[in-house]
């Protein structure tokens, strides 16, 4: 049976009628169609684009098919109907279309360096190896590439990049010859400075990006994915690490305490700037709205922008068409208007998914 809604559509800011038949949307009348959601504001369904269901609490490894579709349910039920998961230890390939779960831009498994990175999460592979094991993974995943651009480098008691400069830029170049797209976490200074320089398409967190850096993303049009919740964990990282590591600890407190003005500086340099929550591992999943407060009240994103940045925008840059005539039939209705109080996210009116009233 198709569907109907009606409300202020966002970015239009005008009242729409929409029909929704099968997981299509129709400008056009449909005589029948039964009537789920009059009035409000209508978002073509929400984005997270950074999460893991293949990661549960406590960076475990999940071992089923069930619990990465619970997990994914999690953030779908917080509006979210698609997701792009930054790299997954299990494949779950029989996840793309099932029409109970949000859909699905995912890695394979995390490219890391050997014994520097969350135990058994990523393919660990020394310099001579990055290049093939992009590749392996390019395959293994739906478009996207995940590489740990950094993490902890224990002999020297700070973060170091993975790799060096020559094996980091072949890890893009292998990537768009697979015809894939690329990403990677970065936190420290050095190796996004050469991630950026050498092309890549996204950048996950960014505590570690400088002004002449920014400018380069903007001009590029290199996205960030700045998972602000995951920032705010520092704090405790370093208060762990500091009897052992405490240049690494200050390191960390360092970044954290810069981030909000790092991501203003993205947001009024022009750099597409994504939401995700970096939902697997540390962070639990359902949190987009907690995301995006933070976007707004600590980095100073205006309301539309972040509205843009988890919805009709996050959808463009996947690859999943939002509510235009022929496009996918995922929205979010609320009662009240988002960009007067962003708040509204964190309690959906109605969600629609491939066409089918979640709730």
């Amino acid at each position: 049976m198709a569907l109907h809604v009606r409300g202020v559509l966002l970015p239009e800011d005008e009242v729409t009628d929409l029909w929704l038949v099968g997981d299509r949307v129709s400008r056009e009348p449909v005589p029948g169609a039964e009537t789920v959601l009059d009035g409000g504001f209508i978002l073509p369904g929400l984005v997270d684009a950074h999460c893991h269901i293949g990661i549960a609490r406590g960076a475990r490894p999940i071992t089923s098919l069930a619990e990465a579709r619970e997990l994914a349910l999690q953030d779908r039920d917080a509006g979210v109907l698609a997701l792009r998961d930054a790299g997954s230890p299990l494949p779950y390939p029989e996840l793309d279309d099932d029409p109970e779960l949000p859909r699905l831009a995912r890695a394979g498994r995390h490219v890391a360096p050997i014994k520097r990175y969350l135990r058994d999460v990523g393919v660990e592979v020394p310099a001579e190896q990055v290049a093939a094991a992009v590749t392996e993974q390019a395959a293994a995943g739906n478009g996207w590439v995940k590489l740990v651009g950094d993490w902890i480098d224990r002999d020297r008691g700070d973060l170091a990049p993975g790799w060096d400069e020559e094996t980091l830029a072949g890890a893009v170049a292998a990537a768009h010859a697979a015809g894939v797209r690329i990403t990677a976490h970065t936190f420290s200074e050095e190796a996004v400075a050469t991630l950026v320089r050498a092309g890549i398409d996204c950048i996950e967190h960014g505590t570690g990006l400088s002004e002449d850096l920014i400018d380069e993303m903007a001009r590029r049009g290199t996205a960030l994915v700045p998972t602000m919740i995951n920032i705010e964990t520092f704090e405790s990282i370093a208060a762990t690490a500091e009897s052992k590591f405490p240049g690494y600890a200050a390191h960390m407190r360092a970044l954290q305490q810069r981030f909000p003005a790092v991501v203003r500086a993205a947001v009024a340099a022009g750099v597409p700037v994504y939401a995700g929550t970096d939902a697997g591992g540390g962070i639990s999943h359902g949190l987009i709205a907690e995301e995006l407060l933070r976007l707004h009240q600590r980095a100073g994103m205006p309301a539309e922008q972040v509205l843009r940045a988890a919805s009709w925008g996050a959808r463009e840059w996947l690859g999943f068409p939002g509510l235009r005539h022929g496009g996918l039939a995922d929205l979010v209705g609320y009662e009240a208007d988002p960009r007067t109080d962003l708040a509204v996210v964190r309690q959906p009116r109605r969600i629609i998914l491939r066409g089918r009233v979640v709730r």
